[in-house]
């Protein structure tokens, strides 16, 4: 399974009240055309499919918009009809931003996909770090919402972008490399996941540049194709 593609369930019920869900949806599919949406649930939640970069800047753009309200609440004392006449006033507006600033810092955004974001972690840490600059990634589903804090001066701007310029060139490449396998636990017992678990815990030596991921229903295993493939291979032996 190469890393092309990814489907991520957005919850866009955080903009009742301020929006119309259907109207935001609308907006959403004329800032990111090369994404496909699925049906808006009736608590806010929708499927959106497509690249990588793409929902890269959806999500960019809801973020921008969601600290757009709290800075229409501080102003105007969380007052919802003037909120909804403001938005209002705005709409249409699709412009993204690659920060969100505020008087003492400043947080650079990068979206990964999880699995990416997990090998990273594990096999390249020091990519995450860099002196001056706090880097924390919040998982959700498929997609990993990467920020970079940084101090608010232009030293620290400099050390946040250079951070975000070096984690999306990293995780581009590591797209074209890695692939992932999914062994299914669906028709076995939880005896028979737990010998497969310990299986692959056996494994892993013998594997070093695989990433062995567990859940409850599955095994995902990420790594290059000849290391997958050998992985696997050594499974089902």
């Amino acid at each position: 399974q190469p890393f092309l593609c990814v489907t991520s369930t957005l919850n866009v019920a955080v903009f009742r009240g301020h929006f119309v869900l259907e109207d935001l949806v609308e907006e959403m599919k004329k800032q990111s055309p090369a994404l496909n949406f699925g049906p808006l649930q009736p608590e806010g939640k929708i499927s959106v499919q497509g690249s990588f970069p793409a929902l890269r800047e959806l999500r960019e753009f809801l973020l921008v918009k969601a600290k757009s309200l709290s800075e229409e609440d501080k102003r105007e004392g969380k007052s919802q009809q003037r909120l909804r006449r403001k938005l209002q006033e705005h709409r249409g507006a699709t412009e993204t931003r690659n920060s969100i600033r505020d008087a003492q810092k400043e947080t650079q955004v990068v979206v990964l996909d999880t699995d990416i974001y997990l090998y990273m972690r594990s096999f390249h840490p020091k990519t995450f770090q860099a002196g001056d600059v706090v880097i924390s990634g919040v998982p959700d589903g498929d997609i990993t919402t990467v920020c970079i804090d940084s101090t608010g001066s232009k030293a620290g701007t400099a050390q946040g972008l250079r951070a975000k310029k070096m984690i999306e060139s990293f995780s581009v490449e590591l797209q074209k490399i890695l692939r992932k396998e999914r062994i299914c636990f669906k028709e076995h017992s939880r005896a028979e996941k737990q010998r497969y678990k310990q299986l692959c815990d056996r494994l892993k030596p013998r594997h070093p540049e695989v990433l062995v991921l567990p859940y409850d229903t599955h095994i995902d295993v990420v790594g290059t194709s000849a290391g997958v493939l050998g992985f696997t291979e050594d499974v089902k032996r």
